[in-house]
């Protein structure tokens, strides 16, 4: 998707309704951006303490598994062909 917008007088861009509501984004919230050369990345702040949660709530495999089945697993997962 591309849209264009017109920088105002004081250098503002307004983001663009459908843009804000693919995001979710709402009033009062931050982004960030992100200058890679000359490309200016927009992105929503991301929720700290969900990502943790999110990244600390990985369910625990129903079963030990030993080297030997995770070097099965891997070699499985992988097409040799």
């Amino acid at each position: 998707m591309i849209i264009k917008r017109q920088i105002g007088e004081k250098g503002q861009v307004v983001i663009p309704k459908d843009i804000r509501d693919f995001l979710k984004l709402k009033k009062g919230e931050k982004i960030i951006f992100e200058i890679i050369g000359n490309e200016i990345t927009i992105k929503k702040e991301q929720d700290t303490k969900k990502f943790l949660e999110d990244f600390l709530d990985v369910p625990k495999p129903k079963k030990n598994l030993s080297l030997n089945d995770i070097r099965k697993i891997e070699e499985e997962s992988y097409d040799i062909s």
